[in-house]
């Protein structure tokens, strides 16, 4: 028995990158697959349905079956068209893989209203649009007395959880999917549906560029099929008590990032000439935040 063997997923920017491995994994492992992808450029411009495509071939060479949607997630009711067409395709819902998405990099003192709305949009957006209708369909599942046994899997980044700089729209909206993440964790465990997302660093389009002069080895650990790993076992039944977490992942390992803590604290004060003492005592005793560099064991 796969692991996954009966269930249906939904997985967005499945055509190429982290899409691809996860879509072609979920697979592997007995899931059929609604492979979305608009098949825009890394910089979101264009549109081809090739990519897609060519996965739902490969999943169905290899003996699995899938279906090619190249709805923009960040559409409403494309969205909401895309979790249907699972239901209509396949009879059932049971995996939503959050995935897609573009870079407009910039330091924010030169970024441009449009690149700030448009990556906002296709992050942020695109991944609460198709949470939202698919969490619709399991609570209708629930209310009908059918048991719900489902998964979500976000993709957010270090960029975000450790603030690289020249990402800011990038970060800000995987911050937010982060943060969504948790969120949604707790507003849908009650119904039967578990809420997690990962931090992935895997050679992609999206990293093109970043990794050059490094070793076979370390490129070896940037082979998206790690990360793929993680998110099959996220996605199958085995994984129904681990939700509201964050995971960094890629072939050097995985780890749970732990979120915001209470950290030191004093006494309130109506009077801003008294508190200057206790702020920096406090700010002092507190950790500093953690940076990408801070990261040793994920970035040997």
């Amino acid at each position: 028995m796969k692991l996954l063997e009966g269930r249906v997923a939904i997985v967005t920017g499945a055509g190429r990158g982290l899409g691809r491995a996860h879509a072609l994994k979920l697979a592997e492992q007995g899931a059929k697959v609604v492979v979305n992808d608009l098949g825009s450029s890394a910089a979101g411009e264009g549109v081809d349905e090739t990519p897609a495509q060519e996965v739902v071939a490969a999943i169905r060479k290899m003996g699995g079956d899938a279906a090619v949607n190249t709805s923009d997630v960040s559409d409403w009711n494309a969205a909401q068209e895309m979790v249907a067409q699972a239901v209509d395709t396949f009879g059932r819902l049971d995996i939503l893989v959050n995935n897609a998405g573009i870079l407009r990099d910039r330091m924010l003192v030169n970024m441009s209203e449009d690149e700030w709305d448009l990556v906002v949009k296709v992050h942020l957006k695109g991944t609460f649009a198709p949470l939202h209708h698919a969490a619709n369909h399991w609570r209708l599942e629930s209310k009908a007395g059918r048991t719900v046994d489902a998964r979500v899997i976000n993709t957010t980044s270090h960029s975000a959880l450790f603030a690289n700089i020249g990402q800011a729209n990038y970060a800000a909206a995987k911050g937010g999917i982060a943060t969504l993440t948790q969120l949604a964790a707790r507003e849908l465990a009650r119904i039967g549906v578990t809420v997690n997302a990962i931090a992935p660093r895997a050679e992609t389009r999206m990293t093109a560029g970043l990794s050059q002069g490094q070793s076979e080895e370390r490129m070896a650990r940037r082979d998206p099929e790690w990360i793929a790993t993680l998110v099959a076992w996220l996605a199958s039944p085995e994984a129904s008590s681990v939700s509201g977490r964050i995971f960094e992942a890629w072939g050097y390992g995985y780890s749970v990032i732990e979120s915001w803590q209470h950290g030191p604290q004093m006494e309130a004060s109506k009077d801003p000439a008294a508190i200057g003492a206790d702020v920096l005592r406090i700010t002092g005793f507190a950790r500093a935040n953690a940076g990408i560099d801070r990261n040793t064991w994920l970035n040997p």
